[in-house]
Parts: structure tokens; sequence; C-alpha cells
């Protein structure tokens, strides 16, 4: 499976790892690409302004959603680019886009020097 199929179906699930009371606020941080500390202040804001309602939902979320906790297993793409990428999807695929066509143009220049007569000669000289 790719990288980009596993970012695509990705679900919720509550972060035991950066958890305080159930890790729904970690979860939300880390599904949506939010800052934690912000995400646990807007939280904190919400119970206080909607306390019954806030705090059902908040239970729910514990009670609803799996918990994942898995500090020894790495992940097989970066945390920084999956963050990018739900932040800001256009511009991130542009930058990728960018890297690849400077790639791209790294890769046809060295096809050019190796096919070249330059390349034999330079091969030549070596083994002497």
């Amino acid at each position: 499976m790719s990288e980009q199929a596993a970012i695509g179906r990705r679900r919720f699930v509550r972060s035991a790892d950066r958890a305080v009371l159930g890790g729904v606020c970690a979860g939300l941080a880390d599904h949506f690409g939010f800052n934690l500390r912000a995400t646990r202040i807007i939280a904190l804001i919400a119970l206080f302004m909607t306390f019954p309602m806030a705090l059902i939902g908040y239970v729910a979320a514990v009670v609803l959603f799996p918990s994942r906790h898995d500090p020894e297993r790495q992940p097989n793409h970066d945390p920084k680019f999956e963050k990018a990428l739900r932040s800001a999807p256009r511009q991130t695929m542009a930058d990728v886009r960018r890297r690849f066509q400077a790639l791209d143009g790294r890769l046809a220049r060295l096809e050019r020097y190796v096919t070249s007569s330059r390349f034999n000669l330079d091969q030549e000289f070596r083994k002497l």
C-alpha cells in the first residue's frame, strides 16, 4: 500500500502517547494537523461554555474511538509531511511537485553526462 493511500484513508484515533484525559484532544490535533496546545485550550473553553454537552461529547469520544499506543512502532511516512498535507494540501503538493521537477532535471543532466562521449573519456583517464 502506498503512503498516499494510507494518508488518504486515515481514521480518527485517540492518542494514548500524548494523552492527558483520554487522548481525545491529542487525537484531534494529530488528525487535523492542529497545534496540540491550541486544541486543548479550545476544548477547555468549550467545556466552560457548554459544560454538559462538551462533557458528554468528550466522554463519548473516549468510549467510541479507539486508542493508539505504539511508542516503538516507527511510522513509514514523515509525520511533518502528513501534518503539512492536512493543514495546507495544495501548497504541500505544489512543494512536492517542485521537488520532483528538480530531481527530474538533475536526473536528466546525469543521464546526458553518462551517455556522452565525455563520460567515456573520463572513464578511460581513471583507468590509467
